[in-house]
């Protein structure tokens, strides 16, 4: 139930406060008071558009609150979108908290309990706190796309039509993955041969990681053999020995043997040089080694043209593949394996096809059984909403005949319903339109080709009190409804209405401008325009008994003592009925 309104510098609003009761509260007032700023705000709240033109002239910011306490039913229906949302329920509080500030950078700040929450979060907790029934949905009750929605709500069915449709989105999604493969067989198969050719291209070559630094380094040392040999040939030569002048091949290893002993004598006679001698010994040992691997890798040393073009072959082949693929080998081996698993793929298409064949076939059966149950239960709850419409219109003066009204097409690519093939949506088969007949004897028509303005509101008013019946929602808002609606059947809609906060246990909150349905509020605001330091403002004063009787005189448009007799009668009338 909406406890307390607090709307700040909102419009022509400058500080406003209400306390709104149970039952049945009515707000009046001149129009342009500001009843339907105050209806404003309270959307606001809900998650509605936030326009920084709402921001009273000369403020910098605007600012809703709006206090809630909660039904059983309510916390349980919060407690799932604050887990969802990682929002403190404070451990399931019997009061909900909820602002919106409007500022004029274009920013607006909305909070749930002090915590900072997203416009979408306002909106889920505003379906779970409030229902808003203003008057454009004269307009759309004679639109039939709106007559499915609202009979699904009427039988309870709104969690198996959400089923529903979640089946027709996936098969949608295999619909339009099977479309996309038959329209693009011709670029799939231009594709695949492209993918066939990387493939064999990069697999025939065989390549390795750092293949190509190997090459290199292998066609230099091919590219400069007899460099390479002369070069190892004279360091072998003066490793081995050269010749001296007496004609003896002294070596380098002969020098350094001759050296070392002659560091060992010396080191026998004076410690200090032991050191030395040692790595005069080792040197000796180093520069054998080295003569023998300079030997060996002399020996290796070979002229081959022929292994020197399979090399360069082979690294010209290797640029062309990461010019192409690269930049890296590893690149190459990487795109080759990509294309080799694409290529799988699209080498599967044929058989993904007969899958998604197989697939959509089972969902178009499925979903027509879903749907054909779906619509079993629609016709029989339209069947009892009828029956209900029709008394509720009667008590609203109105004798009229009322029927839901079932169609569907056929379609040879539909769901599989019985022997036929029916067109679907997420809805189902279903194409319902309420249809009326609101004079005895004439044919049931579409309630837009039938139906007058009164009409269409009472109508409206019949279908929401049947509705509201199987609601849960606490708190119901009426904008009003009383439009087309003249005096004589004002008292009979103040019923109707008063009584959906009776029996069904709801907070009404209606906007009215008829003193007949006025009456029988439970809790009556009358909504003014105020100067406060030279400007206007709105100023909301809640009526005690006798200020009731003023303002419903007031609306009578008889303000002398008659009008107050016709007032106290009003309400009289009134009480005698809530009893």
């Amino acid at each position: 139930m909406l406890q307390e309104l607090s709307i700040r510098d909102f419009a022509i609003i400058s500080e406003l406060d209400i306390q709104f009761g149970k039952g049945f509260n009515i707000l009046t007032g001149e129009t342009g008071a500001g009843k339907s700023i105050i209806l404003d705000a309270v959307s606001l709240i809900l998650g509605g558009r936030a326009d920084a033109g709402n921001i009273r002239a000369g403020q910098s910011k605007a600012l809703v609150e709006a206090t809630f306490s909660l039904t059983s039913e309510a916390k349980d229906a919060l407690k799932i979108i604050f887990e969802e949302h990682e929002l403190d329920d404070e451990d399931q509080a019997d009061e909900i908290m909820i602002s919106r500030e409007l500022r004029d950078s274009g920013r607006n700040v909305c909070r749930i309990n002090g915590s900072t929450t997203k416009t979408t979060v306002l909106r889920e907790v505003g379906d779970v706190l409030i229902g808003i029934h203003g008057q454009g949905e004269h307009l759309s009750l004679l639109r039939p796309k709106s007559h499915l929605p609202l009979l699904d709500s009427y039988a309870g069915l709104t969690e198996i039509q959400q089923a529903l449709a979640k089946d027709v989105r996936n098969l949608r999604k295999l619909e339009a993955e099977q479309k996309n493969l038959k329209e693009n067989q011709e670029a799939i198969a231009r594709r695949q041969e492209m993918l066939a050719h990387q493939v064999e291209e990069i697999s025939t070559a065989a390549l390795e990681a750092d293949e190509d630094e190997t090459l290199r380094q292998e066609r230099t040392k091919l590219a400069n053999v007899e460099s390479l040999m002369r070069s190892s040939a004279e360091a072998q030569s003066l490793l081995s020995g050269i010749e001296s002048s007496d004609g003896e091949i002294i070596s380098v290893s002969d020098m350094l043997g001759q050296a070392t002993a002659a560091m060992l004598a010396l080191a026998k006679l004076d410690d200090s040089q032991q050191e030395l001698s040692n790595r005069l010994e080792a040197a000796m040992a180093e520069v054998d080694d080295i003569g023998a691997t300079i030997r060996q890798y002399q020996e290796g040393l070979e002229h081959d043209p022929k292994r020197l073009t399979t090399v360069e072959e082979r690294l010209d082949l290797i640029n062309q593949l990461k010019r192409k693929y690269g930049p890296t080998i590893a690149d190459v081996i990487k795109n080759g394996e990509s294309a080799a698993v694409e290529l799988t793929k699209l080498e599967n298409s044929d058989k993904r096809l007969e899958e998604l064949d197989g697939l959509i076939e089972q969902g178009l059966r499925r979903i027509g059984r879903q749907a054909k149950q779906l619509s079993a239960k629609r016709k029989k709850a339209g069947e009892k909403l009828a029956g209900v419409v029709e008394s509720e219109l009667g008590d609203l003066k109105m004798t009229a005949q009322f029927k839901v009204d079932f169609s569907q097409e056929e379609d040879p690519a539909g769901i599989y319903v019985d022997d036929q093939r029916l067109a679907f949506d997420r809805n189902g088969f279903d194409k319902v339109e309420f249809l009326i007949s609101s004079n005895p004897g004439e044919p049931l028509k579409p309630m837009v080709k039938v139906a007058s303005g009164g009409e269409t509101a009472r109508i409206m008013l019949a279908l929401k009190t049947a509705l509201a019946k199987v609601d849960s929602t606490p708190t119901l808002i009426f904008d009003e409804i009383d439009q087309g609606i003249g005096g004589r059947i004002g008292a009979v809609v103040g019923e109707k209405l008063w009584s959906l906060s009776g029996k069904s246990g709801h907070q009404v909150i209606c906007v009215t401008h008829l003193p007949q349905m006025a009456g029988f509020g439970d809790v009556h605001f009358k909504v003014r325009k105020a100067e406060e330091n030279g400007r206007t403002t709105t100023a909301v004063t809640r009526l005690e008994h006798n200020e009731r009787i003023e303002e419903l005189a007031e609306m009578l448009g008889v303000k002398d003592d008659l009008g107050k007799v016709n007032a106290r009668s009003l309400l009289q009338e009134a009480k005698k009925v809530k009893g």
